[in-house]
């Protein structure tokens, strides 16, 4: 009991304080990184509308799992497991989701009208934790980046140093 406890404590903590998780949906390959608010006891999404970020692979009554990283150093805090819903325009529910959320949307195109745009155009979901938080992999889960050009360095030509130490000094 008390274990579940501090579980609840450390996802709801994390949640609060983090404004990116990273949501993978059940049978999805990879998670995406969403931005979000936690309010009444779970993560609340928008998306899936113009200008706005891709849900895709999240359907209500469906599961996800969510990691979220520390705020100040960017690491792997809790990753943990949620039961999906998708929340009626214009419900209590969503009324009071979509209220915390627009404080939170920056840079939004329409300000003012963006509840309605989300009312006509986006999902708002609801992530609520199912209790199960995952173990911490032993490993750092981290890949390979993907070879490009763009990020090969090449040697620092010979006489740069001193091109640089010439510009440097005033006559």
């Amino acid at each position: 009991m008390t274990s579940e406890l501090l579980d609840q404590a450390l996802v709801e903590e994390a949640a609060k304080k983090s404004g990116l998780v990273w949501v993978r949906a059940a049978g999805a390959p990879t998670a995406r990184a969403l931005w979000h608010v936690w309010h009444e006891g779970a993560v609340c999404l928008v998306g899936d509308g113009t200008g706005e970020q891709p849900l895709s692979g999240l359907a209500d009554g469906g599961s996800a799992e969510v990691t979220v990283r520390s705020k100040d150093k960017g690491g792997r805090l809790v990753t943990w497991a949620a039961t999906v819903a998708e929340l009626a325009p214009d419900s209590p529910e969503w009324e009071a989701a979509v209220a915390e959320l627009k404080g939170k949307r920056l840079n939004a195109p329409d300000g003012e009208e963006m509840p309605r745009r989300w009312a006509a155009e986006c999902r708002v979901l609801r992530l609520t934790p199912t209790g199960s938080v995952a173990p911490l992999p032993s490993d750092d889960q981290a890949e390979p980046p993907m070879p490009t050009p763009a990020t090969t360095r090449e040697p620092v030509p010979a006489g740069l140093p001193r091109l640089l130490a010439k510009r440097g000094k005033k006559k």
